[in-house]
């Protein structure tokens, strides 16, 4: 099957989806009125925080229709790059982009910025406020890394 890599990765982007959006429902209703953060463990607690920038609040200040037109596009390529692709890693490891990307798309359409709601924390240090979506991306950032580094050769088209 020519595009079985893309038939592969399709489940894995639709949860990665559907978990991110189910969590910021959660984490908006649980959060928000009042406002509080939950201690889930000694090194995470939950806290609802709006990011209207990118990746740890960069790029704040930008106009939104600016963060929606490059999101799209990114998200376009991988796609396309998806579909092309024949290796189910590869498959993979898009579809875990492109889940997370299109769910912080769909927030910044809904409420005009991200959903973030993770706080991980150590020593009194505080890693950027994230969510599900911005996990999927990072993991599959990662596993893009790792395949193209010891991958072997791969087919497209």
């Amino acid at each position: 099957m020519k595009h079985r890599a893309f038939a592969f990765g399709l489940p894995v982007l639709v949860i990665v989806f559907i978990i991110d959006q189910w969590t910021k429902q959660i984490a908006i209703d649980a959060l928000s009125y009042p406002t509080r953060y939950i201690t889930v463990t000694p090194f995470m607690n939950f806290v609802l925080a709006w990011n209207p920038g990118v990746s740890f609040g960069l790029f704040q200040g930008q106009a939104p229709w600016v963060m929606i037109a490059g999101t799209t596009a990114i998200t376009i390529g991988f796609l396309i790059w998806m579909w092309r692709t024949r290796d189910r890693v590869l498959g993979i490891a898009l579809a875990m982009v492109v889940g997370g990307a299109v769910g912080n798309l769909v927030d910044r359409l809904r409420h005009g910025a991200v959903t973030d709601f993770i706080d991980l924390h150590v020593a009194g240090y505080h890693w950027p406020v994230f969510n599900i979506a911005d996990t999927g991306i990072t993991m599959g950032a990662a596993l893009l890394l790792i395949d193209s580094l010891f991958g072997g050769k791969k087919t497209s088209r």
